[in-house]
């Protein structure tokens, strides 16, 4: 349930309603605004009497969360989650474009990539270390010696890290490493390691999975939302159906239709979405005009030789095309890109 304070209502009043919350063995989630505090209770809330809460000081009003998904809905937090990484925002009228190779395979690889994307214009570098492949028998990753390249990177760039985390093992050296830990489609139900990155604070990119609906995206950000986590990104990768002209297919209409549900900033991937380097752009430049709140890409200095999807990466001369064009459309929808470094 949400609880509305009155305007102005005191710390001790807050906190007097947080120790009830508790007390009725549910979790307390606060946002505080400007001129009015809301308190999320959640848990199991029906037998639970609204009054409990209604006649505390400095309640206002008591409502029951109709969603199944609480804490993501915009029920319970109307206005768009905004918060920063590394120098810019996520979730604002700017939108911030990640890029990077799907998986480190060196460290002159990565450098070089990374440097050609940050003058492309990127504003974060995605790199794979921990590769889920789907045969045991073709690249895995380098693992923590690739992380140690990607902070290499970061140092020459300033280009905060995406990097997926495939287990909850992997948690501490994560934290260590990198910015934005992506948790992948065919972990967007592994509960185990929801919750482990709902208890750190490092920024999620919460990928959706392959045959999930939008209900159960929002589901599994609830997970990480409530063990305190708030930096969470919600990530359209495309979906499967029946089409085999491409990887997947993109769900386009998830970007306006999880803008109107939650308050989450929604990410577009047209590389998994398509799996064909030359449909990204297009459907690139399509989620900006849908409203997605920002574009991760693979990008790779060899495509033909690259060890893992190659064939859905894209230059970094193709990017930098990309870069433009997708500027242009932004601005044509009273946006803009984040301006590079």
């Amino acid at each position: 349930m949400m609880i509305i304070m009155n305007p102005g209502a005191s710390r001790s009043q807050i906190e007097h309603v947080i120790k009830h919350i508790e007390d009725a063995h549910l979790s307390p989630h606060v946002i505080e605004g400007i001129e009015q505090t809301i308190i999320g209770a959640v848990g199991d809330t029906h037998a639970v009497p609204t009054s409990l809460f209604e006649v505390l000081p400095g309640v206002l009003t008591v409502t029951r969360i109709s969603k199944p998904y609480k804490l993501s809905s915009r029920q319970f937090h109307p206005e768009n989650s905004v918060f920063p990484l590394d120098g810019f925002s996520i979730g604002g009228k700017e939108i911030p474009v990640i890029a990077g190779p799907c998986s480190v395979e060196s460290r002159s690889q990565l450098l070089e990539i990374a440097h050609a994307v940050k003058e492309a214009g990127a504003n974060a570098l995605r790199g794979g270390v921990f590769k889920p492949r789907t045969s045991p028998y073709v690249f895995q990753g380098l693992g923590e010696e690739g992380l140690e390249y990607l902070a290499e990177a970061r140092e020459q760039t300033g280009l905060p890290v995406v990097v997926e985390i495939m287990a909850v093992s992997q948690v501490e050296v994560m934290e260590k490493f990198v910015d934005v830990m992506q948790i992948g489609a065919r972990n967007m139900q592994n509960y185990n390691l929801l919750r482990a990155v709902g208890e750190t604070r490092t920024a999620v990119l919460l990928k959706r999975g392959l045959s999930a609906t939008l209900e159960e995206l929002l589901m599994a950000s609830e997970y990480i939302l409530s063990g305190g986590n708030t930096r969470v990104m919600l990530c359209e990768r495309g979906i499967r159906t029946f089409e085999t002209a491409t990887r997947n297919t993109t769900d386009i209409n998830a970007v306006p239709v999880l803008k109107e549900m939650t308050h989450l900033p929604v990410i577009l991937d047209p590389s998994h979405s398509t799996g064909v380097a030359g449909y990204v752009p297009s459907i690139a430049k399509s989620a900006v005009a849908a409203g997605a709140d920002g574009i991760i890409v693979e990008v790779h200095n060899d495509p033909t030789h690259a060890l893992s999807d190659g064939k859905q990466s894209l230059t970094p001369e193709d990017f930098a095309k990309m870069v433009r064009d997708l500027k242009r459309v932004a601005q044509a929808v009273d946006r803009d890109l984040v301006s590079s470094k």
